[in-house]
């Protein structure tokens, strides 16, 4: 719990710099295949500070997001099996180091494939389910890279897009609200996040 709102400090205080743009891209890029993260707090925290930019911090989210996408699908195919058709030790290194990513989870995913295709991915890129898994598992078990890529584009947008344009929206009520209250909602971001790992290992 310490180390997951340190990171989320740590991800918020780039709100406050001129390189928040960058790292919004940088962050939405990682959490796509590795990182732990998602980009929303950021997000909000950019959007509120600039709301006439609302849509061009989306559309900058999104497009990082597909692109880390990608790379969790590379993942996947290229480095996820070792010659003999076992985990390689990339792989295993995974399982070992990134929360909720197990597995029996991973082959259980394989399954929800099978039978949702698109819609799992969708499922994956729009809630707080650990998309990264989702990426990863897409390019282990082959998945269509076509319907892969517009799941991909159309959860992350819709999810992007919806954030930034219920701030551009509300923007004040909201601002006045999450100062109000920032302390409780950090932790409750904070529960929600672990919330998706917990829930990817017991729903799955």
């Amino acid at each position: 719990m310490k180390y997951v709102r340190q990171l989320y400090d740590w991800m918020l205080h780039w709100a406050e710099t001129p390189y928040g743009p960058i790292a919004l891209f940088a962050l939405a890029f990682a959490e796509s295949s590795f990182f732990p993260i998602p980009p929303d707090a950021l997000l909000i925290a950019l959007v509120l500070g600039a709301r006439k930019k609302a849509f061009s911090f989306a559309l900058n989210s999104t497009v990082a997001s597909v692109l880390g996408a990608l790379l969790g699908y590379a993942i996947g195919s290229f480095v996820w099996w070792s010659d003999g058709g076992e985990f390689s030790n990339f792989a295993l290194f995974f399982f070992n180091n990134i929360p909720g990513f197990t597995e029996t989870i991973f082959y259980k995913v394989q399954g929800l494939y099978e039978e949702w295709n698109f819609w799992i991915v969708f499922t994956a890129g729009f809630t707080p389910i650990p998309y990264k898994v989702f990426t990863i598992s897409a390019g282990a078990f082959d998945v269509n890279i076509i319907i892969f890529v517009i799941a991909s584009i159309v959860s992350r947008a819709g999810r992007f897009f919806l954030v930034a344009g219920l701030i551009w929206k509300f923007g004040d009520q909201i601002k006045g609200f999450i100062d109000k209250y920032f302390n409780l909602l950090a932790i409750a971001f904070t529960v929600l996040l672990i919330g998706g790992f917990v829930g990817i290992k017991y729903l799955f």
